[in-house]
C-alpha cells in the first residue's frame, strides 16, 4: 500500500504521515482556545473576540486578550505562549488508535477499542458518549476484561447513551484512514469498528468519512473532491451524507452562513453539523492550509475537533505546512494518556509509519 503513495512524483509516505500529524495538531491547537466561547456564545461572539484581537482573517493561533471580556481559555495554547502542543482529547484518541494497532493489529475488535480504553485512557478525561460507555465498561466488564477476558456485558449496551450521535467518533478516525492509503473499505472496517464502543448511526457515519477520506487522499483523490467520494461508504440518504453535500454545495461561499441556518439549534457537538463545516472548510481551501484550518475554527461549532480533522486531512497530501504552525509547539506534543504524556511529532510519526507495512 505504501507504494500507492510514494511515485517520483509525489511525496514520500512519511512525509505524508509526518504533515498529517502536524496538522492535526496544529489545527487542534487552532480552535482550542476557543472552543467553550464558541459553544457557550456562538459564533457571533467568537468572531467578535477574533476581530477585537485583530485576528481575523484567522491565519496565525488565536491571541489571548483576557481585557476583552471574553470566555478564552488555555493562554498556554495562544500565539503569545504556545511552546508545546498542550493535551487534548482531539491529540489523545489519535494516540490511542496508534497504540491499539501496535497492540491487536489491523483486525482489532470493539472489544479491543474497549480494553485500550480502560488501561490507557484515563476516566477524567472521556465526555459524552465516551463517557458513558467507559462507565459502562468500569460497571460490567471489569478490569479482567482490559487484560484480555471477555466482558460480561454486550458491547452494544454501550452506544445506548443519549450522545451517540456527537461528534466523539468522528475525532477518533483520522489515523485509520492515514495507515490505509488506496484502501478505503479497510479504513472504513476500523473506523466502524473503534465507533461502534459508544456511538450509532450517524455518529458512526461521520467517523468512516473522515477515515476513508484519509485513505482516498493517501491513494491521489484532491482535496477538493475526496469528501463527496467518501460520502460514498456511507448509507446515501444518511444526515452525514447530505451534510457532506451541504458542505460542498456551498464550498463557494466565503462565509458558511447557510450551513448555521440549515442546523441552527443543533448541538454544538454534534457529528453532522461539523461534518458539513469539515466539508466545507476542507473542499474551498484545498490548496491553503491557513486557510482552510482558519476559516473552518472562524466557523465555529466544535472548534478543535474541526481544526483538527481539516488540519489532518490537509496535511496528508504531502504539501508543506507553514513553517510557523508547526515551529511554535516546537515538536512537542503532551497529551493524557498512559505511557505517552510526553512525545514528539517524530516519534509519532516513525510509529505510524511502521504500521503501513
Amino acid at each position: 500500500m505504501i507504494g500507492v503513495m510514494s511515485t517520483k512524483s509525489e511525496a514520500s509516505y512519511e512525509t505524508r504521515i509526518r504533515n498529517a500529524w502536524a496538522g492535526r495538531v496544529s489545527g487542534c491547537m487552532l480552535g482550542k482556545p476557543v472552543e467553550m466561547l464558541s459553544m457557550r456564545y456562538g459564533v457571533e461572539q467568537l468572531n467578535s473576540y477574533l476581530d477585537s484581537a485583530d485576528a481575523l482573517p484567522l491565519r496565525n493561533y488565536v491571541p489571548f486578550k483576557p481585557s476583552l471580556n471574553q470566555a478564552v481559555e488555555h493562554p498556554e495554547a495562544c500565539l503569545e505562549s504556545i511552546s508545546a502542543a498542550i493535551p487534548d482529547d482531539d491529540i489523545n484518541y489519535t494516540v490511542i488508535s496508534l497504540m491499539l494497532i501496535e497492540q491487536y493489529g489491523r483486525n482489532f475488535t470493539t472489544a479491543d477499542v474497549g480494553r485500550m480504553w480502560l488501561r490507557s485512557l484515563p476516566g477524567a478525561i472521556v465526555y459524552t458518549a465516551e463517557r458513558e460507555a467507559y462507565i459502562k465498561l468500569l460497571e460490567h466488564a471489569g478490569m479482567r476484561f482490559a487484560y484480555g477476558s471477555e466482558p460480561n456485558i454486550d458491547l452494544t449496551e454501550c452506544s445506548d447513551n443519549p450522545y451517540n450521535q456527537w461528534i466523539g467518533a468522528q475525532i477518533r478516525a483520522d489515523l485509520y484512514g492515514w495507515i490505509c492509503p488506496g484502501d478505503p473499505k479497510a479504513a472504513a472496517r476500523m473506523a466502524e469498528a473503534d465507533a461502534s464502543l459508544s456511538h450509532r448511526t450517524e455518529g458512526v457515519y461521520g467517523a468512516i468519512v473522515v477515515a476513508v477520506a484519509g485513505a482516498l487522499i493517501g491513494s491521489g483523490v484532491p482535496l477538493n473532491k475526496v469528501m463527496e467520494e467518501a460520502a460514498s461508504y456511507i448509507p446515501s440518504d444518511s444526515e452525514c451524507a447530505m451534510a457532506v453535500e451541504m458542505g460542498l454545495s456551498t464550498a463557494t461561499d466565503p462565509l458558511p452562513n447557510k450551513l448555521h441556518d440549515r442546523y441552527a439549534g443543533m448541538s454544538p457537538v454534534h457529528t453532522v453539523n461539523n461534518l458539513a463545516l469539515v466539508t466545507w472548510g476542507l473542499t474551498r481551501h484545498h490548496a491553503d492550509f491557513g486557510a482552510a484550518i482558519g476559516d473552518t475554527v472562524a466557523a465555529g461549532w466544535d472548534t478543535d475537533c474541526n481544526g483538527a480533522t481539516v488540519g489532518g486531512l490537509w496535511g496528508l497530501t504531502g504539501t508543506e505546512i507553514p513553517g510557523h504552525w508547526v515551529d511554535q509547539w516546537e515538536g512537542r506534543i503532551q497529551t493524557s494518556v498512559v505511557g505517552c504524556g510526553d512525545t514528539t511529532l517524530d516519534d509519532l510519526t516513525k510509529r505510524t509509519v511502521a504500521l503501513a507495512g
